[in-house]
């Protein structure tokens, strides 16, 4: 019985040093012993199975085994894959310093594993040296955070505009890591189908037909869910020929004028910029001329400006960018306007009329101008003499009496009627009134004065 026990022992362990093997007899025999002379009670048993344990790399690992009736049985720790004894009861077998034991009352025996690495994953038996023997296992499983290999993964690249760019990114983990690309400035990813998106998936991450805008650093970021989350900065560097863009190619300037003439360029490598006249003549800081170049990455905004333009300024001018792929440029033609002349002014002065000459110009148009001749209803000055002779008549004309008092009453009559008649058609609407209202017992002398005034009125109006 002792003889096939060893030779199980021997099979199972294989080249496994002396030592353990030594140990594992003695624990085996040991245990026969201790088996064949104990009483008949029910023997040790797990109370509860292993608890599988995940733990990070570097970190201590804890497997606990809980034994109940152990008696003088004994608890060894065994490494499954390997067949390694660990431990035997309160004593380390194994030579491996970051292995442990510990106990509770011989209840429950706990096995640590310090400074836990990848190779310690792995199941873990847990036995009793009882006749059958008797064993429960758990699992140890590692996690390791993300690491990207460096030797697998794209570097730092210069690629010429219009290629293809094949870019690649290897990690390792547990588990094993995604892996996410995108631009380290935030700017979108343009896909050779023509979507833009902000993050691509994938070990290999493909870019077809290169061109200036894809250019910048890349960020391939490695990630399992075990912190920490690690990345690699990729700089893509697209190199091109200059190319120029001008706003305004024909601009004009009068001479003494203060002119600035700008013009764009883009190139990488960096490019060699400046500006040349008509005659291809290179153009230096100066008084009259000064150049300034603003640098943002591949763009270069190119400015001449000319403190005061004279007429030998006016002509054609060059902005030219060069680099290691090629040379080209921009023209700028500047004209002249001609400075506009100062005419006299011609002033006119218009006689401006006073108040009073207005008022007096009115008056005049509103008063008519009186008649060589007097008209048939006006009475002039000369006829009121006869006026006063007809009433002399008619007076005379009461004192005597017979024929020659009739033909003067006759007389009277005929001159009032004609005095009458060319009154009555000038009067004005209040001297009838007050004539009508002091009723028909007036005098003929008070209606002679009134016609008096009557014409007076008129004549002044």
């Amino acid at each position: 019985m002792f003889s096939e026990r060893v030779k199980r022992v021997l099979e199972t362990i294989g080249n496994r040093s002396r030592f353990f093997t030594t140990v594992f007899l003695v624990s085996t025999f040991a245990a026969s012993v201790w088996t064949d002379n104990s009483t008949g009670s029910e023997g040790p048993s797990f109370t509860v199975p292993i608890t599988n344990v995940t733990i990070p790399l570097g970190r201590e690992a804890v497997l606990a085994c809980v034994v109940a009736n152990l008696s003088a049985f004994k608890v060894a720790w065994l490494r499954v894959d390997t067949q390694t004894i660990l431990t035997i009861a309160n004593h380390v077998i194994t030579k491996n310093h970051r292995i442990g034991v510990t106990h509770t009352e011989r209840k429950t025996w706990h096995l640590h594993i310090r400074d836990v690495s990848e190779s310690d994953r792995g199941a873990y038996m847990c036995q009793i040296n009882t006749d059958p023997m008797k064993s429960q296992t758990g699992y140890l499983d590692v996690v390791v955070p993300p690491d990207i290999l460096d030797y697998m993964t794209s570097t730092d690249m210069i690629v010429r505009e219009g290629s293809n760019v094949t870019l690649r990114c290897a990690a390792k983990g547990s588990p094993t890591p995604n892996i996410t690309w995108r631009r380290e400035d935030g700017e979108t990813i343009l896909l050779g189908n023509g979507e833009e998106v902000r993050i691509v998936e994938g070990f290999i991450f493909n870019i077809t037909k290169i061109n200036r805008l894809q250019m910048g650093a890349y960020l391939c970021i490695a990630s399992n869910g075990i912190p920490p989350t690690v990345s690699k900065r990729i700089m893509l560097t697209v190199q091109f020929s200059p190319m120029i863009s001008i706003q305004n190619q024909l601009v004009g300037a009068q001479e003494g004028q203060r002119m600035t003439l700008e013009c764009n360029s883009e190139a990488f490598p960096k490019s060699i910029n400046y500006w040349t006249k008509e005659n291809n003549e290179i153009i230096k800081n100066g008084e009259k001329y000064n150049q300034t170049f603003s640098y943002n990455e591949y763009k270069v905004h190119m400015k001449l400006t000319i403190s005061s333009v004279e007429m030998s300024d006016y002509g054609t001018y060059k902005c030219i960018s060069k680099n290691s792929l090629g040379e080209t440029d921009g023209s700028i033609k500047l004209y002249h306007i001609p400075t506009p002349t100062t005419q006299p002014r011609i002033t006119t002065t218009t006689p401006t009329s006073t108040s009073e000459e207005v008022e007096n110009i009115q008056n005049s148009r509103q008063r008519p101008e009186p008649s060589v001749e007097p008209s048939p209803h006006q009475i002039t000055d000369s006829s009121l003499p006869n006026i006063g002779r007809t009433d002399d008549i008619r007076l005379h004309g009461r004192a005597n009496s017979g024929s020659y008092n009739d033909g003067e009453n006759a007389v009277v009559t005929k001159g009032r009627k004609s005095i009458d008649g060319e009154v009555r058609p000038r009067r004005i609407d209040n001297t009838a009134q007050s004539m009508s209202s002091r009723g028909s017992s007036l005098n003929f002398l008070v209606q002679s004065t009134a016609a008096i005034c009557i014409i007076l009125l008129s004549a002044l109006s």
